[in-house]
């Protein structure tokens, strides 16, 4: 392939444009917003299930408080109906009156049980309530949290957009300069080997991969036409020729 000396230099311009390019989108790609939003994302959904969780848990036991309170209710009723027929004097029987004070005993003992047993739920009720709160609370500090980083985000990609504009708008211009055939062999050399289609020669050495050129490959460039499209031979890259090439 041949192509004028300055149509090779403009193909190296075309590759640093490419790789900047290849940079900004890369850091687009790994913008440290991205990952926190992609954590905090994840722990959104945890507590969102823990919300889910813990409200489940509160219902429950406000359920379990009432059955309980309306069992106190039930044996409070129940003793003081047994309470005003001890006080009405209507029994008279030793036997009943000693069989109705001894149940009335056994309600108050097993009241005094169930009113222990309301306690202990109100307390867990309690601890329930705290951990929504506090969950609900992380969940909303969360959601600020997000917005800030969204907004952030959109601010540093719209920084490298732009600045990728720019660029795309230079690589236009430069890509003009170089023959369309040698630019197709740039992009396929490009898609080859990591991005990278074209190296300068310096000092004897190839940039494409930091590899020096044996005394063989050097005469051979040297013999080459100041318009022959030069390969790397140990990396394939195009190899474009400069002042400072060390020939």
């Amino acid at each position: 392939m041949k192509a004028a000396p300055q149509a090779q230099q403009r193909l190296i311009d075309l590759q640093e444009l490419d790789s900047s390019l290849d940079r900004l989108a890369h850091r687009r790609r790994t913008l440290p917003e991205l990952a926190e939003i992609e954590r905090l994302n994840a722990r959104r959904a945890e507590l969102r299930d823990q919300i889910v969780a813990a409200e489940t848990e509160l219902g429950d036991l406000e359920r379990e408080q009432r059955k309980a309170e309306q069992d106190v209710d039930q044996v409070r009723t129940r003793a003081d109906r047994d309470r005003k027929r001890l006080d009405s004097g209507t029994v008279t029987s030793a036997k009943d009156l000693a069989s109705l004070q001894a149940e009335i005993e056994s309600l108050g003992r097993r009241q005094s049980d169930l009113e222990e047993v309301v306690l202990e739920i109100m307390e867990r009720r309690e601890e329930a309530e705290a951990r929504v709160n506090a969950l609900r609370a992380e969940a909303d500090g969360s959601a600020s949290e997000l917005a800030a980083l969204t907004e952030r985000l959109n601010a540093e990609q719209s920084k490298i957009d732009e600045e990728a504009g720019l660029t795309t708008t230079a690589r236009t211009g430069v890509a003009k300069d170089v023959p369309d055939d040698l630019v197709a062999l740039y992009e396929k050399l490009r898609g080859q080997f990591g991005g990278v289609g074209a190296a300068v020669l310096y000092r004897g050495s190839c940039q494409g991969c930091h590899l020096a050129l044996n005394t063989v490959d050097l005469n051979r460039i040297r013999a080459a036409a100041d318009d022959d499209v030069l390969r790397c031979e140990e990396c394939r890259r195009i190899l474009v020729r400069t002042a400072e090439s060390g020939l």
